[in-house]
Formats: C-alpha cells, structure tokens, sequence
C-alpha cells in the first residue's frame, strides 16, 4: 500500500509540474524530420541545429523514429503544451522543404529550403567563435524586415505584388515563435541572441513570391571610448577574484618601471594613438554602469550614517554614471534561405488558401469550398453517430446493473476525435513526400 501510496504522490506532482509547464503562457515548438534517417546527415543536423534556435521553449533532445507519423506528434501536442511544429522533410528529388505549422486549428506554411548553411561550417569560417552555453537559456530576439510592402511598391509591381493578408498571416506566425518582449519590464542582460528575418523584395517575374533570409547571432558589447591598453587593465582588474584565470587578458608590466609607460607606448596603441578608439558611431548606445557595493562592517555603516545628512544635497543632484558600448553581432547558425510555396488552412493539409505555383478560377475555388463544406457535414454526421452509440453503451450497462468505466468511454471519444480524420488532411510521410514532388514538378512546369 505504501509503495502504491509513493506513486500515486510522484504522478500528481509530475501532472502539476506539467500543468504548470503549459500555464506559463510562452509557446512551445517541437523541431521534427520527417523520415527519420532517410532524410540524409545535413538534414539531421539542420534540425538539431533549429532546435538550438528556438531554445529554450523546445524538445531539444526529441528522438525520431521511422515508424512515427505526423498524427503521433500532433496528437501529443496538446497534452506538452505544444504551440507550433517545424517539420523538415525531404523529397525524391533532393529539395529540403520546412512545414510551419500552428496546432491544433493550423494553418500551415509550406517553404522550400533553397539554400542552407549548419552551424559547424560557420564557426569553421570565423577567426574568433563564439559558442556560450548561457547564450541558449533565453528566447532570442526577433527583428523582422521588409515583411509588409509599402503602397507605393505595391502599385509599381502591379500583379506580382503579394496579398496583403498573406504578409500579415506570415508576420503572425513567425512572430508565434517566439514569447513577446515587454521593453519596460524585460531585462536587458536577458537578450543574448537575435534572429533577424528578412525578406527579400520580390522581382517583376515573381508572382507575389516570398523569399525570406534566415540568420541566427549572438549579441555582444564591448565599452567603447577607451584605448586599448586601459580596455586591457580594465578587463584584468574583473578577473581579481574570479576562478577563471586568462593569461591573455593579463597586461605583462615585468619589464616597466611605472604603469604609465604601458599607457603611453605607442606600440600598445595608448592615448598618444587615437585611432585604436575611434568606433563607428551607428553600434554605440549609452547605458548605465553597474554599480558595484561592498559589504560595510557596522563601522562603516555608522560612519555613512553621519555623513548622510551633508550628502543628501549633492546625492539629489548627482547622475548615475553612463558608459558607452559597442554592441556587435558574432553568427551562430544556421542560415536559410526559406521560399514559401503554398499556405493551408488546417495542420499539413486542408484547403488551400494560397499555392505559388497554381492559381484557380473562382467557379474551381468555389466548387472546392462546397466540397470541403460536405466533409465538414461527414465529420460531425460520424461524430455525432459515435456519441449515440457511447451513450447507447451506458444505458445497457446500467440497465444489466453493470458499474460503467466512463475513463474508457472517453477515451473511445478521444481516439475517434483523433483517429477520424480525412486521409487529405492528415498525411503521413509517404503523403508528405508525394506532395514535394508534385511540388517540385510544378516548378519545373514554371521554369520551362
């Protein structure tokens, strides 16, 4: 009884942390590849490294299997608490596609990786990278550019300019991603990362494309308006006390006889040369300079104490010291180059509300829109059946005395509202790559 008892406590609480985990309110993403292993090495590793993106609000060490279907996710994301799903798969012909989609109601955002860089080939091309564990225990920012087109640009590009309310459903998906930033509440020591998404501009030819460049960095600053000698000392005197000791960062004035021969070498770069502190003026903000407070014995305090009353006047007057940073940008990965090709309006399937490549007349749009409207009717007809037949189920248990298991019954009405789902609206993997071949045909219909 007691080790029943002990379990019975462990899976209330892991329910309430769970309950908890959802409550919070930021979104949560899953990052899958669809197909397991036959989407190739780069691919695999492109999802990992997505993955690392969207930290901390993701399944990060979220294993695939070949035998998982989209509907095996999907339906676990109610349950986690998941907001969006980023889907890489790959077709027949090798083209990498990313699906965005929103549960559990959609849309879906069909994009085609045109170009794509990992994170391991970026920190190979850089002199200096940056790899820091506390960068990843915050959301990064999001800076998006030139996703709304302007009026004037809409009118010169005539037809290939892109519908309003494709730029806006596109905005808002991304901007889903991510939790909402609060400039008078969030700390700024909090914003490590920033995700910049730009859109390129589309061309006379394109009809009313979307291309969008996809870049991942790491936020720095450094204090500007000093020489470089005084960076250096400025840089050893954090590190008295710190039990990480940098030989590099430690200035050797063995060899000088007083401190100020090491800040005016001109070899050293120190105030006599003033080009070693010219920075360009467009990264450089002012912010206040931490303050750092010893503890006070009761001596001190006491002191500080009688001399509080000659102080109040000059403390009134006094303003708190501004330093100047440099703030800097060092890549992290990946990088993308997303063409979006088609939007949904359910998860992976149902009508489609725009198609790149494919455009209807309004008697075909709204022949399909009868036709999606009967579905809808088959679906609640069959729901609505399968209540009567639960409910038919009580009423013989209970009239043969029988005491009725209702977790069951639910359960039953749970794996229908799953498992009843048109075979064009969920698909599986072998769906999904049929789709990006028809895909691919489609463009190469276009190019010709």
């Amino acid at each position: 009884m007691a080790r029943g008892s002990n379990r019975r406590k462990k899976q209330s609480a892991a329910d309430k942390q769970a309950k908890q985990h959802i409550k919070d309110g930021n979104p949560k993403s899953m990052v899958i590849r669809i197909g397991a292993g036959e989407v190739g090495a780069s691919v695999t590793q492109l999802v990992q490294d997505v993955r690392h993106v969207m930290e901390p609000d993701t399944a990060v060490r979220l294993k695939e299997r070949r035998a998982n279907k989209l509907r095996d996710y999907t339906t676990m994301c109610g349950p986690l608490g998941v907001s969006h799903l980023l889907l890489f798969s790959r077709s027949e012909s090798g083209n990498t596609n990313l699906r965005l989609a929103r549960t559990p109601q959609g849309p879906t955002l069909h994009f085609r990786v045109e170009k794509y860089s990992l994170c391991k080939d970026i920190l190979k091309s850089m002199k200096h990278p940056r790899a820091g564990a506390n960068d990843f225990q915050m959301a990064p920012l999001l800076v998006m550019n030139n996703f709304v087109t302007s009026e004037d640009n809409r009118q010169s590009l005539g037809d290939a300019a892109p519908p309003k309310h494709l730029e806006k459903l596109v905005t808002d998906m991304f901007q889903g991603l991510f939790p909402p930033i609060q400039p008078h509440t969030t700390p700024l020591q909090s914003i490590k990362r920033v995700l910049l998404l730009n859109r390129e501009p589309p061309k006379e030819g394109d009809n009313g494309s979307c291309t969008i460049s996809f870049r991942h960095y790491a936020i720095t600053t450094k204090v500007t308006g000093l020489p470089k000698a005084l960076r250096r000392l400025y840089a050893a005197e954090k590190l008295i006390g710190s039990k990480e000791k940098k030989k590099k960062a430690l200035p050797n004035l063995s060899g000088l006889e007083d401190v100020a021969d090491y800040m005016l070498d001109p070899s050293a770069a120190g105030y006599t040369s003033a080009s070693d502190t010219e920075v360009e003026t467009d990264a450089e903000v002012e912010v206040a300079a931490p303050v750092t407070r010893k503890v006070m014995s009761k001596r001190d305090r006491e002191k500080t104490a009688a001399q509080a009353n000659g102080l109040k006047a000059m403390s009134r007057n006094s303003r708190p010291k501004v330093e100047k940073r440099a703030v800097k940008l060092l890549e992290l990965g990946p990088r993308m180059k997303l063409r979006l090709t088609k939007v949904e309006e359910d998860i992976c399937g149902g009508k489609v509300l725009w198609h790149e490549f494919v455009t209807k007349s309004k008697e075909e749009v709204k022949q399909l829109d009868e036709t999606w409207q009967q579905r809808k009717k088959e679906k609640e007809e069959r729901r609505r059946i399968q209540k009567e037949n639960i409910d038919k189920k009580r009423k013989e248990k209970a009239e043969n005395g029988e005491e009725g298991d209702d977790e069951e019954e639910d359960e039953e009405m749970e794996d229908y509202d799953e498992y009843d789902m048109d075979d064009d609206v969920w698909h599986d993997e072998d769906a999904a790559e049929s789709d990006d071949d028809d895909e691919d045909k489609e463009d190469e219909e276009a190019d010709e």
